[in-house]
């Protein structure tokens, strides 16, 4: 091999090795922020705020650092794995916005593009059924009914953007879920509204 080739070989090498290293502490981070976000919608589910809290303050460092990777290194950024932890990261969010009746941050907020935002959404209003029923069991049917008020608008909010999957990041399939989960649990909490209602009217002829 002639000197300039060398010299070229070595040159790219170097811009290889940092792209490489960047590449696997982006897989390592992107791993580290889905279980922190798994973990926060696991403690939501379980009425444990304060875990959960913690959870989002930690995994909001973790997005932080991938978020980095926008600027300098965008190819590793737009990566699908980066994107998917990024979503992870704000199902967590706007779902525990949504079980504490909070306002919903929206895609600037958590610096997120809008086809991962939407798909986020998406996926935190089907995971609000958790919470519904779990509030049924407890007799809480006025808390459920407002959630499942959120649910619904945010489906009808989804349904309006009916641009190609290529745009949405796949969000048609997405609401398609949606709608069926959301059809189960406005039966369940229709249901036990009628039983609660039942039950009231039972009770005086039981005096």
């Amino acid at each position: 091999m002639n000197h300039q080739l060398s010299f070229l070989s070595e040159a790219i090498r170097a811009v290889l090795n940092v792209k490489d290293a960047v590449r696997e502490e982006a897989l390592r981070q992107s791993r580290e922020l889905i279980r922190l976000s798994a973990t926060t919608v696991r403690s939501i589910h379980r009425h444990e705020f304060d875990d959960a809290q913690r959870g989002l303050q930690e995994a909001a460092q973790r997005a932080e650092t991938l978020r980095a990777l926008r600027e300098e290194h965008p190819d590793i950024y737009y990566a699908g794995y980066v994107q998917d932890a990024l979503k992870e990261y704000a199902e967590a969010c706007l779902l525990h916005a949504l079980v504490q009746e909070r306002e919903l941050p929206g895609f600037s907020d958590l610096q997120l593009e809008v086809p991962a935002y939407l798909n986020a959404l998406c996926e935190a209003a089907s995971e609000c059924r958790r919470h519904i029923l779990d509030l049924l069991r407890q007799g809480d049917t006025a808390r459920a009914e407002r959630l499942l008020s959120e649910m619904d608008d945010i489906y009808y909010m989804l349904v309006t953007f009916d641009y190609p999957d290529a745009i949405t990041g796949g969000l048609r399939r997405n609401v398609d879920s949606l709608r069926a989960v959301l059809e189960r649990t406005r039966g369940d909490v229709t249901i036990t509204a009628i039983q609660r209602e039942l039950e009231e009217a039972l009770r005086p002829q039981e005096r």
